[in-house]
């Protein structure tokens, strides 16, 4: 079936922490926080409407089905065999990160990350009481590469107990190639530091760029967070599963989600997690399509519009990585005033690291209508400013 990604649909006052935690302009424009503005696949909203009709919504345990379906969909989609005894079941990405932090280290101990990257990373590792180390990417104004020297000088601190790796890479959008996450894999075996692969975006990539599943690259040094909830926008669920190929770690980890009370899943989120990797292809084919024209259309706007700003193409993500150091002033104020004079509300990209410092993050898993709107703010602002 065809499915209609220009449909409007009003998620005002509907609880929404994308649409109803902005209230400081009437006419808000949220493109910040990374979920997006369609209608979840038929398929799983009638496995959904099943479940509703059922009436009876108690305590729920993962059925085979949906390990068979989570398998399949690594084996179809990104030609990876995993098993069944490899997963365990999260309420999240960032829980099972925080889980794995409590199991792998202790207090005092120090956590990888490469900055500028998704910012819940550096607030799990210091609410664990863990220090951050970062490896910055290196910029070259068209893409992202890793500094690999800088990387094992942190590695090889004997403190340095775990890595969290971001692939794709939000907010930048690089989907790291095979040879740069074996060698990555090396250091961290060399040096004994645990990968904890965050590969929520693996499903949003474009132009024919292949992902490569961490998994694929190192079994048994590797923990992989995956989820449905960027591909199917399916994050209110909260529903994630994590691999862990190796045993050992599989129970440590296992223990730690335990404790925090990590492991019961929600009764809904069952059956649409399985009727997404099981039905949900078709839409999400069309979805990328939809989502590059967004991309490519961005693209376009600021080259012609703006061209003083610089835009990171991504390779994968709905998330665009701009950036605005041309304008004169750091992303909090920019960020401010994009909120405050003109409604548009976005990321600014110093939470990411100092390294975001002058870029903005922009949600585009929008409507083609909201993006325009949103970009013309923006245009406003910027020329405004300068």
């Amino acid at each position: 079936m065809k499915y209609d990604f220009d449909e409007v649909v009003n998620r005002r006052n509907t609880n929404s922490t994308k649409w109803d935690t902005s209230q400081e302009h009437e006419d808000i424009i949220p493109m910040w926080v990374a979920d997006m503005d369609f209608k979840a696949a038929d398929p799983i909203i009638r496995a959904m409407e099943k479940k509703l009709a059922h009436g009876i919504f108690g305590y729920a345990h993962i059925s085979d089905a949906y390990y068979e379906a989570e398998i399949n969909w690594w084996r179809n989609r990104h030609h990876c065999e995993i098993e069944k005894e490899w997963i365990a079941f999260t309420p999240g990405v960032i829980p099972a990160l925080s889980a794995a932090i409590q199991a792998f280290t202790v207090a005092g101990d120090k956590v990888l990350i490469q900055t500028p990257v998704y910012n819940a990373f550096s607030i799990v590792v210091t609410n664990n009481g863990r220090e951050i180390v970062e490896n910055e990417l290196i910029n070259d104004g068209a893409s992202y590469e890793i500094d690999f020297e800088d990387f094992e000088a942190k590695a090889s601190d004997e403190r340095v107990k775990l890595f969290i790796l971001c692939n794709p890479h939000n907010p930048v959008g690089k989907v790291w190639r095979k040879e740069e996450l074996e060698r990555l894999s090396d250091i961290c075996l060399r040096h004994n530091v645990l990968v904890l692969a965050d590969e929520i975006h693996r499903d949003l990539v474009f132009d024919g760029q292949p992902y490569v599943p961490f998994v694929s690259v190192d079994r048994m040094n590797a923990i992989t967070c995956t989820s449905p909830s960027k591909t199917f926008n399916l994050a209110g669920l909260k529903m994630a599963n994590v691999i862990v190929p190796d045993k050992e770690h599989k129970e440590k980890l296992i223990h730690a989600l335990h404790v925090n009370g990590l492991h019961d899943p929600n009764v809904f989120g069952i059956e649409a997690v399985i009727a997404a990797y099981n039905e949900g292809e078709e839409w999400l084919d069309q979805l990328l399509v939809y989502l590059k024209s967004n991309r490519d259309y961005f693209l376009s706007f600021v080259q012609d519009k703006l061209p003083e700003l610089k835009v990171i193409t991504p390779e994968s993500t709905y998330l665009m990585w701009l950036d605005c150091s041309s304008v004169g002033i750091g992303s909090e104020e920019l960020s401010r005033r994009l909120l405050e004079e003109a409604g548009l509300r976005i990321n600014e990209g110093s939470i990411y690291g100092k390294s975001g410092d002058g870029f903005i993050r922009i949600n585009i898993g929008c409507t083609r209508a909201v993006l325009t709107d949103g970009l013309e703010r923006l245009e406003q602002v910027v020329k405004a400013i300068k």
